[in-house]
């Protein structure tokens, strides 16, 4: 109803929010959905996965290459969360999504050679 941009339908284990729709002036260099993901960790210490160019953006020669989407992944494990999680976490959601043009790119300084989605 907020208007967050998110993968339909939603699946039983998780939502995946569609940063590249959410922050269309993030290029994909900067990594929306590690942006977001980060965003969504300071403001609401919200753990989520980035499924995007930082995890597939790596090319074998060491090129980068944008990912085909860029997602924030929040998982929903069974009989875990209450209802208030679930209201807490889409109160920090729509806060978030309410100050978008405020976030910015971020840029990997550090990376290792292999699961750089882990550790960079």
């Amino acid at each position: 109803k907020a208007g967050v941009p998110i993968v339909q339908p939603p699946g039983g284990h998780a939502i995946y929010i569609d940063a590249k729709a959410m922050l269309p002036h993030i290029p994909a260099r900067e990594y929306p959905a590690w942006a977001l993901s980060l965003v969504m960790f300071l403001e609401g210490g919200i753990r989520s996965v980035e499924i995007g160019s930082v995890m597939f953006g790596l090319q074998p020669d060491g090129s980068e290459r944008p990912a085909e989407n860029e997602l924030v992944r929040l998982a929903f494990p069974r009989r875990v969360y209450t209802q208030s999680h679930s209201e807490y976490l889409a109160e920090v959601i729509i806060y978030i999504y309410n100050i978008r043009h405020r976030i910015r790119g971020v840029r990997m300084v550090e990376s290792p050679p292999v699961l750089r989605h882990f550790t960079a």
